[in-house]
């Protein structure tokens, strides 16, 4: 699909801010990109503190849940904590727990069974765990639309705190408290992931149990190391990196490859990581999807073991299944992922006359169809909703793009659907397979309605226009030390003027996907490599001459270093 190439304007200040700052004029650019201006410090970005994360105090719900949870510990209440399926649901879990065991607490987890039991509280699940002796259950990263769960442990003679960083529904939850970033209250990072929002309880329950705001030196090295899990969330969640999410996944990542904890060590050890300094791709790429493996293929139970009770011995097990798991993931992915192209094609999804996708079909893994939907929002440029379909129930997972939101138009399409949730990118659903077709037509309506021509077009957005030689190695050091890099503050993204091919460009890779070149603007002569893009190789032959959107890298090897281009896109005449 062709990209629309948006270039940020030239910065006026660009120089003066560069002189200010002491940086490089690209870099000073790229700043005022990530919204910096001339006047304000950059230094808070450049070099977050660990001293700027947000008091737990300020979390909504955050202080009266605490007290609850601290008293449970002290007398000895079963506490059960009840978590999603992912990353941000098993890394919070991990935080909470990790804390109360060191308080001697009585304290179990719970994970739903994502295909059996599908995303949020259950209500059987919340009625068996009270029938099982648990005093006080928390929710980690579900719950906030949990009306009839928090209702069922009211009845029951429980208590539920549910902690949560999603869209709530028209009707909150009756729990015992709410921990949420914008659910009786407001938050200075509304962002927080439930991750984040677990750790920030943690927090608040170590300073209740250390009886003081400054936690004791053994609740701080626990919560210092928990920063990992907190960052293992943010990261995978995809939320933006910015502010404290930004503090959060800078210390925390830092914090991973040194970690104290048994089962995070070894999963790094199984990923081929150990000693390597750890960016947001190796979760988003390496570990992430092997902690998320479980709840997709199996159940996510493992992966809480392995994060939190798990001796080492234990804990290597459990890493050697969760690559299997991965394996046999991928695998699976591939094969949905083509038969989901092709109903596409087939049933004229990628026409102008649809905005939407929704398809469904019964032999499709539950476990896997959000990846697989991920994959066509990229492909197509629309919103994507595939169904696991069963003879009582389908399981759906939908992810959108900019201008419509997943949540809102999934709450519109409400009668024909048995359970739903999510965000304004991402959803998940249940539905009866007689109602598939009515709700794929409604949700259709709503996209065609929602989204203009504009919203569907594939942008690429650059953060400015270079030349070859501007790229000297402390400017590409610069720009590359301005990661983390993900959601909010994504890796630069450069374009440059009309330049040539100042080689025979050759397809590289085992298979020939790739294509490696090398060009020149007649001032600087600059090596590239487009990764997947062996489509683009005879044009490129043809013509020589070419603009080339890219991401700088240095290219380390036998000992040498250079600047080099990974291309994102070409433009020719």
């Amino acid at each position: 699909m062709t990209q629309e190439w948006i270039i940020e304007p030239p910065w006026a200040k660009v120089g003066a801010a560069a002189e200010r700052w002491g940086v490089p004029p690209l870099v000073a650019q790229v700043l005022h990109n990530r919204g910096i201006e001339l006047d304000d410090s950059p230094v808070s970005f450049l070099a977050p503190q660990m001293r700027d994360l947000i008091p737990p105090d300020e979390l909504p719900g955050a202080r009266a849940a605490a007290k609850m949870i601290a008293e449970a510990a002290r007398a000895q209440e079963k506490i059960v904590i009840y978590g999603d399926y992912d990353v941000d649901g098993i890394t919070g879990i991990a935080s909470l727990w990790h804390v109360l065991q060191a308080a001697g607490a009585n304290i179990s987890f719970y994970i739903p069974h994502r295909i059996d039991e599908g995303y949020g509280l259950s209500v059987d699940a919340i009625r068996t765990l009270i029938s099982e002796g648990a005093n006080l259950i928390v929710s980690v990263d579900c719950g906030i639309t949990g009306v009839e769960a928090a209702e069922a442990a009211r009845q029951a003679g429980g208590r539920l705190i549910i902690t949560d960083h999603h869209q709530p529904g028209e009707t909150i939850p009756e729990a015992a408290a709410i921990v949420h970033p914008t659910v009786g209250g407001s938050y200075a990072n509304e962002h927080l992931c439930g991750s984040g929002v677990a750790f920030k309880l943690a927090w608040a329950v170590a300073q209740e149990l250390s009886g003081s705001e400054r936690v004791s030196d053994a609740y701080r090295g626990i919560l210092h190391d928990s920063l990992a899990f907190a960052a293992l969330g943010t990261i995978a969640d995809v939320v933006p990196l910015v502010g404290e999410n930004r503090i959060i996944a800078r210390y925390g990542l830092a914090m991973i490859p040194q970690t104290r904890f048994v089962g995070l060590r070894v999963l790094i050890e199984a990923t081929g990581l150990t000693g390597a300094k750890l960016s947001a791709y190796d979760v988003g790429f390496k570990l992430g999807p092997r902690l998320n493996a479980a709840g997709r293929m199996g159940h996510a139970r493992l992966a809480v073991e392995l994060l939190t009770r798990a001796d080492e011995a234990r804990a290597r097990e459990i890493a050697l299944y969760l690559e299997d798991q991965n394996r046999s993931r991928r695998s699976v992915e591939r094969k949905i992922t083509t038969k989901a192209i092709e109903m596409v094609e087939r049933e004229g999804f990628d026409s102008d006359a649809h905005r939407a996708i929704v398809l469904a079909h019964e032999d499709w893994h539950a476990g896997v169809i959000g990846i697989v939907a991920s994959r066509l929002v990229d492909r197509f440029r629309r919103p994507a909703i595939l169904i696991s379909l069963s003879k009582k129930v389908g399981q759906g997972s939908g992810r959108s793009i900019h201008g419509l939101d997943m949540a809102d138009s999934l709450s519109q399409c409400s009668e024909h659907l048995v359970q739903y949730g999510g965000h304004a990118m991402a959803g998940g659903l249940k539905i009866a397979p007689e109602k598939v077709s009515a709700f794929a037509e409604a949700f259709g309506r709503i996209a065609s309605k929602t989204l203009t021509a504009a919203n569907m077009r594939k942008k690429l957005r650059i953060d400015a226009e270079v030349a070859l030689s501007a790229l000297d190695f402390r400017t590409t050091e610069a720009l590359l030390g301005l990661g983390p890099f993900g959601a909010g503050n994504p890796l630069p993204r450069l374009a440059t003027d009309w330049i040539e091919l100042a080689q025979e460009p050759r397809c590289v890779g085992k298979s020939g996907d790739h294509v490696q070149a090398v060009f020149t603007d007649g001032r600087a002569v600059l090596k590239a490599i487009a990764f997947g893009q062996s489509d683009r190789f005879e044009e490129l032959k043809a013509q020589r001459r070419c603009r080339v959107a890219f991401k700088p890298l240095i290219n380390e090897f036998n000992g040498n270093r250079t600047v080099e281009m990974d291309v994102l896109d070409f433009q020719f005449a």
